[in-house]
């Protein structure tokens, strides 16, 4: 299992190991909604689209992916890189009077926290022979050879995603999600932005 820190960077590794073939598919093992929070409007709301981790490339990637999502679903969305360089994102103060000078509405945070792998076998079909006679076991038996069936790998990618307020300065969402098998970063990040506006709307926090 890949570390936190590591984040991104396990994606690079999955999108070689799996290619651009892969079908994916994103399930939450975890959501929390502020007991308080008021449903919120994404349409022209200012969201700033962050990714935690240590790769320079692989938060410029992944940043850019889930600013273009953003936008697609209405928001205004703003890759944090493009304003907060590698060795100014970690002053917070700073962050957080930037966004607040600049009319920031929101911070939608992710970081895969987990990968691992999933190994199920598929057996084959197989009944036994009828032993009474000769004649019936021949021509049974070879018609019920053993098929040992087949094994699916799976990798499962968890990725944290928290949404903040930026003027309450509150977390208002938090979910853990577990995809299978993502193919490549924009469409990784596709599926889960999706997913988690989709919970967001179960729970009654977008309107």
């Amino acid at each position: 299992m890949k570390t936190p820190n590591n984040a991104f960077k396990a994606i690079a590794f999955i999108i070689l190991s799996l290619g651009a073939t892969g079908c994916a598919t994103t399930n939450f093992s975890y959501t929390w909604k502020s007991p308080d929070a008021q449903p919120v409007h994404l349409n022209g709301q200012k969201v700033l689209a962050v990714c935690l981790t240590t790769s320079d490339a692989q938060r410029l990637a992944a940043e850019d992916a889930l600013a273009r999502e953003l936008t697609e679903l209405g928001a205004q969305g703003v890759a944090s890189y493009t304003l907060f360089p590698a060795e100014q994102v970690k002053d917070v103060e700073k962050v957080k009077a930037r966004l607040l000078r600049e009319g920031f509405d929101g911070v939608v945070t992710m970081r895969v926290v987990g990968q691992r792998e999933r190994v199920t076998h598929t057996p084959g079909p197989w009944a036994g022979p009828t032993y009474g006679g000769f004649g019936g076991y021949w021509g049974y038996g070879w018609e019920s050879v053993y098929d040992p069936g087949y094994l699916i790998k799976e990798t499962i990618v968890s990725v944290e995603t928290l949404v903040y307020s930026v003027k309450q300065d509150k977390l208002l969402w938090a979910g853990v999600s577990e995809t299978t098998d993502p193919s490549k970063v924009d469409a990784f990040l596709k599926e889960v932005a999706d997913a988690v506006v989709n919970e967001m709307k179960k729970a009654g926090l977008l309107v």
